[in-house]
């Protein structure tokens, strides 16, 4: 988790937030405090509780550095850079802001990492908001929020959906705090990827969220949302896994770094509970938000169409190929058979004749392409289309996107893949993880389509109308294309919407119950 050099010829920034003072550094022109706590640690008594609010300090906290990251799952070595990291401090926020003081009132934008809700942390280099903030005149909230089995573990006797309520906590500092950084607490955008965008959706139909935000940027919207009994049964096999309980006391003394451990040694071999987990388990999903009536009262979709967010701006779109950089990491990239494209038409295509009608829709595709297509719109292209469907179905307004544009990085095999939206956002081409997706030395359309992407969402932001293509309808299903060279035209995914058209995008239920 890099940290960018500060500037010494300037001062460093001094904020005071309701808990005490901060002392960040300016970076590239953009004054940035990292690490600053906006709730207890959720440790000890506190483990598995609902967020609890900071206790203020004295003097002046010193904020350049990155708070340590919520234990993590062992994908992608996120587990060995949360241990490399000190401190119990999981739950802190970051801000850049081009303008610090309370005059300012700029647009806020508040970033939730994504991460399949088994890993994630605001430090990574790929979510530094420093270019989004100095070209975009906004100011960038990123935060940690617990994943995995603190965050999402069904357990008795603690709340459901900690993570969800982590991200509650967050936008509520940011109300509380936000204008001594120079932002406008009335004009605040939540905006996510993946689990991120999932918990955006999510967000949006919690009662606990409602006023913290009135604009909303749903990318690459994960479709998992658990029934409590599906949620249950898999913390119970977690649990089990360290000949415990799936309780809140049973569970509170092992070390977070077993618990995480313990969450993995489930999600690698889901598979074997597929007839009890279904869909979550062949994706190898083990956590996701749970629709428990309480803290989550119902599915997005469903909180959408009932008007929830009819007030509130919504951009929502998805890339076109989602589900290639996951068959690549599966070594399955131009390896899947008949049998295992069968098997995923089976397993993700909607109603009892998703199958047949994802054949007499693609008669001309591959088993590589069949396999691709019915697990992108199941996991992600799907549930964000709906989500903006949902939307104007209440009344309400959605702008809707696809990325089209084929990345060149791995040698150009991976097209407009899931996570290539991130790079392009914030503006980050050169550094983390997602950066292999652009490839060595970014090229200048990729410079040009990161420039359109963050103007559009930093106007967006602004004016929460406006990206600068017209309004979704049922109508003309109008949507901007990020491609090459970007485009307004009619939904491109015909056959997949038509196919799903009917598709509630129900919880995920525990079968036989």
């Amino acid at each position: 988790m890099s940290v960018a050099a500060s500037d010494p010829s300037e001062s460093a920034p001094e904020v005071r937030t309701a808990a005490g003072a901060l002392r960040g550094s300016r970076e590239a022109g953009v004054a940035v405090f990292r690490g600053i706590p906006y709730a207890e640690p959720p440790v000890g008594a506190l483990r598995f509780a609902a967020p609890r609010p900071v206790r203020g300090w004295d003097g002046v906290r010193t904020a350049v550095a990155y708070g340590p990251p919520p234990p993590q799952g062992g994908h992608f070595g996120m587990d060995a850079l949360a241990r490399d990291t000190v401190g119990d401090d999981w739950l802190t926020v970051n801000v850049w802001s081009p303008e610090p003081g309370p005059g300012a009132g700029l647009p806020v934008m508040v970033w939730i990492q994504g991460g399949a809700y088994v890993i994630g942390m605001s430090g990574l280099p790929e979510y530094d908001g420093g270019r989004l903030a100095r070209e975009g005149g906004v100011v960038v909230v990123t935060f940690n929020y617990r994943v995995g089995l603190e965050g999402f573990g069904q357990f008795e006797g603690a709340p459901a959906n900690r993570g969800l309520l982590d991200q509650v906590a967050a936008l509520g500092w940011v109300r509380d705090n936000i204008r001594a950084f120079g932002g406008d607490p009335d004009r605040v955008t939540v905006f996510g990827q993946s689990a991120g965008g999932g918990s955006v959706a999510a967000l949006l139909a919690m009662d606990r969220a409602a006023g913290l935000f009135g604009r909303a940027v749903a990318q690459s919207v994960q479709g998992t949302f658990f029934s409590p009994e599906l949620a249950a049964d898999i913390a119970t096999a977690c649990a089990a896994e360290l000949g415990l309980r799936p309780t809140a006391a049973d569970l509170s003394a092992v070390d977070p770094v077993r618990l995480s451990a313990a969450g993995d040694a489930v999600g690698a071999k889901m598979i074997q509970w597929a007839d009890r987990w279904g869909p979550a388990a062949h994706k190898s999903i083990p956590f996701a938000p749970v629709v428990d009536g309480d803290t989550l009262p119902v599915t997005p979709w469903q909180a959408l169409a009932d008007g929830a967010g009819r007030d509130i701006g919504l951009l929502v779109g998805h890339t076109r190929d989602e589900q290639r950089l996951l068959t690549a990491l599966d070594g399955l990239l131009g390896q899947v058979t008949r049998e295992q494209a069968a098997a995923a038409l089976d397993v993700f295509a909607p109603g009892e004749d998703g199958a047949r009608r994802y054949l007499d829709g693609f008669p001309a595709a591959t088993p590589d392409e069949l396999y691709e297509l019915v697990q992108s719109d199941c996991l992600f292209r799907m549930p964000s289309l709906h989500l903006a469907q949902a939307q104007i179905a209440a009344g309400g307004r959605a702008h809707v996107y696809e990325l089209t544009w084929p990345a060149p990085g791995m040698g150009g095999a991976l097209g407009a893949c899931h996570g290539l939206d991130v790079p392009l956002v914030f503006g980050n081409l050169d550094r983390g993880q997602t950066a292999m997706l652009i490839g060595e030395g970014p090229p200048p359309e990729a410079e040009e389509l990161s420039s359109r992407m963050r103007a559009a969402w930093t106007a967006f932001a602004a004016q929460g109308d406006d990206p600068g293509w017209p309004a979704y309808d049922a109508e003309q299903r109008l949507v901007q294309l990020f491609g090459t060279r970007p485009s307004v035209a009619a939904y491109p995914e015909e056959t997949s919407r038509r196919i799903w058209q009917d598709h509630a995008m129900p919880v995920l239920p525990l079968n036989g119950r």
